[in-house]
């Protein structure tokens, strides 16, 4: 039986299975998201002073922000924003692996182009992919991010917080706030994607199917040496979307590089880097999980679709059948 083709399945399909993939990833370490988004938004101002965070506690680290958001907001603190933030993680995904096939296939038919199996090609087209699923996705990650800094007492729904980010601040453009910081961004897709191609076409070379230990041990390494790469973008990002911190006196940033001033300013260049053991921690699971889901999912489409065809085929076939049949019938009675 020959191998099925991810050519056979449509940019839509291969999108729902990425975003299938990373909304039931997302789902099972959604906790680390929380913790990870509360540590980065820490500020400390003197060495001597302690940390300000959304509920005035200082995090030593994950495990005792885990412990404090348990003990005053409960098991649900812990998922604060779960549902913007999951419509985000699909709506995303979604957007990237849909313009990530339609502009991979536009490249491949353009044969007087570079070879689309160079690293620059791959993070070129990510990065492309990205930069499109992000301008009509950051309104979600606006919204979610304010989400979980808010404090206890203050919680809104997903519609009320974007009320609050319209009303309290530049209008409709809030809602994009930190747009730069994540067009920047889009390298951290581009470098996961493309090194998830290159350690598969290095480690598997000309295997089709990946068994799911081989997808999650791909994706988890290409996502962490992604997020080593990116993560003072990615608290600067934090920063600018988030509540402003109490040293700020309300005034919010303006820029992500204002974001990473600040920070250097108050905490030092490691304070750049603040959060990434649960960030690395989430992105491994979550990449793990997201690229053995999806390779599951696109083999269940390809599957699906090769089935569909054969239907069609078969039906075709039968009134072609049929058609002659009825010619041959008709044949000697018009000679007559």
């Amino acid at each position: 039986m020959p191998v099925p083709s991810k050519e056979a399945v449509p940019a839509w399909g291969l999108a729902v299975a990425g975003s299938t993939g990373a909304v039931l990833a997302n789902a099972l370490v959604y906790p680390l998201d929380i913790v990870k988004t509360r540590l980065q938004v820490q500020v400390k101002r003197k060495p001597e002073d302690i940390t300000q965070t959304t509920n005035h506690h200082h995090y030593e680290g994950t495990l005792h922000a885990i412990q404090h958001i348990l003990h005053d907001e409960g098991l649900h603190g812990l998922y604060a924003g779960m549902a913007g933030s999951l419509l985000g993680v699909a709506s995303t995904n979604f957007a990237y692996f849909y313009w990530y096939s339609i502009v991979r296939t536009f490249y491949l038919s353009r044969p007087s182009l570079p070879s689309p199996h160079s690293t620059a090609v791959e993070l070129s087209l990510g990065a492309v992919a990205g930069a499109l699923a992000q301008l009509f996705t950051i309104p979600i990650a606006v919204v979610t991010t304010r989400q979980q800094t808010q404090p206890k007492g203050e919680k809104k729904g997903m519609i009320a917080t974007a009320k609050e980010v319209v009303h309290s601040e530049d209008g409709w453009t809030g809602l994009w706030r930190g747009m730069k910081a994540s067009l920047v961004l889009v390298v951290n897709p581009a470098i996961t994607y493309g090194a998830y191609q290159r350690l598969r076409d290095v480690l598997y070379p000309g295997k089709a199917n990946l068994r799911p230990h081989e997808a999650f041990f791909l994706g988890a390494m290409s996502k962490a040496l992604a997020t080593i790469l990116t993560q003072p973008l990615i608290v600067a990002k934090v920063g600018l979307q988030s509540r402003p911190p109490p040293a700020r006196n309300g005034k919010h940033f303006k820029s992500f590089v204002e974001v990473m001033e600040f920070i250097i300013e108050h905490e030092g260049p490691l304070g750049l880097f603040k959060g990434i053991g649960p960030q690395i921690l989430k992105g491994l699971l979550v990449q793990g999980l997201l690229m053995m889901t999806k390779e599951r999912m696109e083999l269940l489409f390809v599957l699906l679709f090769r089935y569909v065809r054969k239907v069609r085929t078969e039906k075709l076939q039968k009134v072609a059948d049929m058609a002659a049949s009825q010619a041959k019938k008709v044949a000697p009675v018009l000679l007559k």
